[in-house]
């Protein structure tokens, strides 16, 4: 019996503040791209991921531009014919499991608000596993 296995593992930093994209049926996307090192001197390899659902929201909330992460996921071909009618494909990696892993190199702590009675939430970054799907415990 043949078995074929689609998974990637990846750690890297955030291009870029992550897009979020709502829909009509509820769902959202956020996008973002990650550059992984393969060793200290050598320049980085590009990758681009798509959270789903609960993990894109918590991917919008916390990654920031050059925060690191830890994701797994699955990867996915995207194809198409661009307006010259040239084939067209990109990898994209689907992720499964994010981790929050540290800010950016340049981020400093939030500070709490001087009002301890402030109703206003303060986001605090942690190492977090969120599932694409929250019906799958």
């Amino acid at each position: 019996m043949t078995t074929s296995i689609n998974f990637i593992s990846l750690v890297g930093r955030a291009s870029k503040d992550p897009e979020i994209k709502y829909f009509h049926s509820g769902a959202c996307v956020t996008k973002l791209d990650i550059a992984v090192k393969r060793g200290k001197d050598d320049e980085p390899d590009w990758f681009s991921l798509e959270f789903w659902d609960k993990t894109a929201e918590v991917a919008a909330n916390y990654v920031r531009k050059g925060g690191l992460i830890g994701v797994q996921g699955e990867v996915i071909i995207n194809c198409w014919n661009d307006e010259q009618g040239n084939y067209r494909y990109k990898p994209v990696v689907r992720v499964n499991n994010l981790e929050l892993l540290a800010g950016a190199k340049n981020d400093t702590p939030v500070a709490p608000p001087n009002n301890a009675n402030s109703n206003i939430p303060i986001p605090t970054p942690v190492k977090t596993k969120a599932k694409v799907n929250p019906n799958n415990n």
